[in-house]
């Protein structure tokens, strides 16, 4: 079909839906013709912010992250990348952030460490060093004293480890009997800390105070094998923090 039967085609259909004359409807179609012609084209479309999976959140929101830094998780990751993040590892690509841009130590770590999950460069739970960890915690009756008091006690220790695993069990109790004994010491009337070796690995216990004579304790347990071995003292140490919060309730 030519260009003039075309428009004819378009100035009859025009005229039948408004009733308008032949002329009428011609100039109108002319003039919208026209406009279309001087219009800007229209933008290319952006392109897509790179996407931080549901999973990779896991420490803290965009909306966080954003609050603390001026930034989303986005943003830093398109730095990271301009940076060369991929290549020059952890420790440059954190220091990038914290001296070149002014981002807080903490969250420099952490913006650092989900680009590189994000990248496939570091697992799940695994540090920068290429092991893994894992820590858990509860909440728990009882002032940070009340809770050191009852882990440094070996009777009242006893009863809370009878229901534990028995290897956790073991390490536990070779913490505070072997030939290097420790005990959880009370750093400040708000915060006690105690760390073992277990197996080749490194726990770490922390009693911080929280409101209304509550504290929480976490167990770190790091440098171990792999992601199996996270899961697995993921598991007993949930069922170990539960029995010593029942203790404490009792």
């Amino acid at each position: 079909m030519t260009r003039a039967k075309k428009l004819k085609k378009a100035i009859r259909s025009r005229a039948a839906k408004t009733g308008e004359s032949y002329t009428s409807a011609r100039r109108q179609v002319l003039e919208a013709k026209r406009r279309r012609a001087i219009a800007p084209p229209p933008a290319a479309p952006r392109a897509a912010a790179p996407r931080v999976p549901a999973r990779s959140r896991s420490v803290t929101s965009d909306t966080a992250v954003r609050a603390k830094t001026g930034h989303g998780f986005a943003h830093w990751f398109a730095v990271l990348d301009d940076f060369g993040a991929r290549t020059k590892g952890h420790t440059a690509s954190a220091r990038h952030l914290r001296e070149d841009h002014g981002v807080p130590s903490w969250h420099c770590q952490m913006i650092t460490v989900e680009y590189e999950r994000l990248h496939g460069l570091r697992a799940r739970n695994q540090s920068c060093d290429g092991d893994f960890q894992v820590t858990v915690s509860r909440t728990v009756p009882g002032t940070v004293e009340q809770v050191a008091v009852l882990i440094n006690d070996r009777r009242r220790r006893a009863r809370w480890l009878r229901a534990a695993d028995p290897q956790l069990a073991r390490a536990v109790e070779a913490a505070f009997t072997g030939p290097q004994a420790r005990r959880v010491t009370l750093k400040t009337p708000r915060y006690a800390h105690l760390r073992f070796p277990s197996d080749g690995a490194t726990v770490e216990i922390f009693i911080n105070a929280k409101p209304g004579g509550k504290a929480t304790v976490a167990a770190a347990h790091t440098k171990l094998a792999g992601a199996d071995a996270v899961e697995r003292q993921r598991a007993l140490w949930r069922a170990a923090l539960d029995e010593l919060r029942s203790q404490l309730a009792g």
